[in-house]
């Protein structure tokens, strides 16, 4: 299958760089200097990535980011001179899958994407060729593997991709502790550094859509010093 990757970035160098490096391994490359461009190009074309710059002029990859989330489930990775832990925490809090900041190697930056397209395109292909069962149930929540809907009694709750995989690798094993460096590797694939930050933001996330009391879960606990697990349901 042809991915077709979006760039949306206001500096035209780094938009040859990366078109460069991505027309190598077979991506098609759709670029935008603006994220109203940007937008536009999601709204109208089937965009299977997008690598967001955060300053950009007329909308910038925050807010590109919130609307992205509105229409798509898209892996979105944000590539930011921006390198706060403040600013990373807001973008994967808008739904944004990964963060990366400047300077760059284009080769992690091909990796990255590499791995993200391999685990949100195949990996429907790979849970049904692993699971007998594609229904995965702890307490009220329900996970189709198939269809990755999220249900809570029967409610449908929306979840980005990566949240699904994190909860996925969760209910497949109640009970057992995974740490912020298990689930970080098995979720994005391959390790480039220890970001425990990004997990913390997603299993936030994740708590605020399935708790009823996110303060005071009774799903997704935190065993101090170790890492988080899913709770077995009675």
């Amino acid at each position: 299958m042809n991915y077709k990757i979006l760039i949306a970035e206001d500096d035209k160098d780094i938009i040859d760089l990366l078109k460069l490096y991505l027309e190598n391994e077979k991506f098609q490359v759709l670029s935008a200097i603006n994220g109203e461009e940007a937008l536009e190009i999601v709204e109208n074309n089937e965009i299977h990535l997008a690598i967001l710059d955060i300053m950009m002029p007329k909308l910038n990859g925050f807010e590109l980011t919130k609307k992205i989330r509105e229409i798509s489930n898209m892996p979105i990775l944000i590539l930011s001179a921006k390198n706060l832990d403040s600013d990373k925490i807001l973008g994967l809090d808008l739904g944004a899958d990964d963060y990366l900041t400047k300077p760059f190697n284009p080769l992690e930056i091909i990796a990255r994407v590499k791995s993200s397209i391999r685990r949100c395109y195949n990996l429907k292909a790979d849970e049904v060729a692993s699971e007998k069962e594609n229904i995965l149930t702890v307490g009220e929540l329900s996970l189709n593997t198939e269809s990755f809907m999220l249900t809570k009694g029967g409610n449908e709750i929306s979840i980005t991709p990566t949240e699904y995989r994190i909860l996925a690798l969760l209910m497949k094993s109640p009970g057992r502790v995974y740490t912020k460096m298990q689930i970080y590797e098995l979720i994005k694939g391959e390790y480039f550094e220890s970001d425990e930050n990004t997990i913390m933001v997603h299993i936030s996330k994740l708590r605020d859509k399935i708790e009823d009391d996110s303060k005071n879960p009774l799903y997704i606990k935190t065993i101090r010093g170790l890492g988080y697990k899913i709770e077995k349901q009675k």
